[in-house]
């Protein structure tokens, strides 16, 4: 009798274990009983795309069993975040913007998640506080840095401090390297040099991006250390600050090609600028390449729409968008991307030839 007695007890703890008796079922018994999270058994009431299919169909399976229905208040309320994926930027050129949006937005095609998109000022002392709201108001899943915010620590501190998911685009690594895409923007540089050095150009300029933006650092140095390990130092008045816009870049080459003594070659931090150095250079009667190489950077659609088309390094905005946007939207569970990078690569077209001497 004893042992039958103990048989009984284990077959009602057992049942305990995989039904709720004598009531019914609460959310919190179907997380329990599925060994899943609350948020997770949340997510699938749902329809979120963020939980793995062998999980929901457990949890589902589950709740069939035991008879579980969500409140439909409860179940309009359990979901804490939106389908939303913002996308928070501080940039001067237009089409990279655009490409990057049309990144991200490959990415969630195909799922339920949306794209927002933030538009902010990083030198205004309020900015931060504005996403904050951006973030809060539209209770976005995640958000998606674009340089030149990605590149504000803050930023990404305050971010997270609430407890919202976040991509950082940058040149470098700047976080852990589960919430960065690095775009390598100082090997792009360096292959422009290379380019400019191995057909024979020695006076060469440089016209870089606004020293704001942590990518024009790393250009310049990446462009500069190649000149040097060929021997080349790039003298002081060969180096111009501009601001990655066309206006920028007309005023740069302005200083570059209206002296005496004018270099073979220059290369910029952006195609914007180089345009506006194909613009002095047809008014002064320079011809380009004949006279000056330029080199651009990104491989905007400007670079093969200039005459000449515009030799440039690029850098895959789009596919950067992209993986920005699939690392935030991966369902939970699944291994995170360790290292997300997109190298960039120089595109050779009819703005270079060797120098005329």
């Amino acid at each position: 009798m004893v042992c039958k007695d103990m048989s009984l007890r284990k077959k009602a703890d057992s049942d305990a274990t995989t039904r709720p008796l004598g009531r019914a079922a609460t959310i919190n018994d179907i997380a329990r009983l599925s060994g899943v999270s609350k948020k997770t058994v949340s997510r699938i009431i749902n329809n979120s795309p963020l939980v793995r299919k062998d999980t929901r169909e457990k949890v589902e399976a589950l709740m069939r069993e035991v008879g579980y229905a969500p409140d439909p208040l409860a179940r309009g309320l359990a979901f804490r975040r939106s389908f939303l994926i913002g996308m928070v930027y501080d940039n001067p050129t237009a089409q990279y913007v655009v490409d990057m949006q049309y990144g991200a937005l490959d990415a969630l095609r195909g799922s339920s998640f949306e794209l927002v998109v933030h538009p902010c000022d990083t030198r205004s002392p309020g900015y931060i506080e504005g996403v904050k709201r951006f973030v809060q108001q539209q209770k976005l899943h995640g958000v998606i840095l674009v340089p030149r915010a990605s590149e504000d620590q803050a930023l990404a501190d305050m971010l997270e401090e609430i407890g919202c998911r976040y991509t950082r685009i940058a040149s470098l690594p700047l976080d852990d390297t589960s919430q960065m895409v690095i775009t390598h923007d100082r090997d792009g540089a360096a292959e422009a040099a290379d380019y400019l050095l191995s057909l024979g150009h020695r006076d060469i300029a440089l016209i870089t991006g606004p020293s704001a933006y942590r990518s024009a650092h790393e250009r310049t140095a990446g462009f500069i250390d190649a000149l040097q390990r060929r021997g080349i130092e790039l003298p002081p008045a060969r180096i111009i600050e501009a601001g990655y816009t066309f206006e920028s870049g007309v005023a740069a080459a302005e200083k570059l090609l209206l002296g005496k003594q004018r270099p073979t070659a220059i290369f910029t931090g952006n195609d914007e600028m180089a345009a506006g150095v194909y613009k002095v250079a047809m008014r002064a009667g320079i011809n380009v390449p004949r006279e000056l190489s330029v080199v651009g950077y990104d491989d905007s659609p400007l670079a093969s729409r200039l005459w000449p088309s515009l030799t440039s390094v690029r850098r895959n905005t789009r596919d950067t968008g992209r993986t920005a946007a699939a690392m935030l939207i991966q369902p939970e569970g699944q291994a995170a991307l360790q290292i997300a990078s997109v190298r960039p690569h120089l595109i050779v077209r009819d703005s270079c030839q060797p120098p005329l001497d």
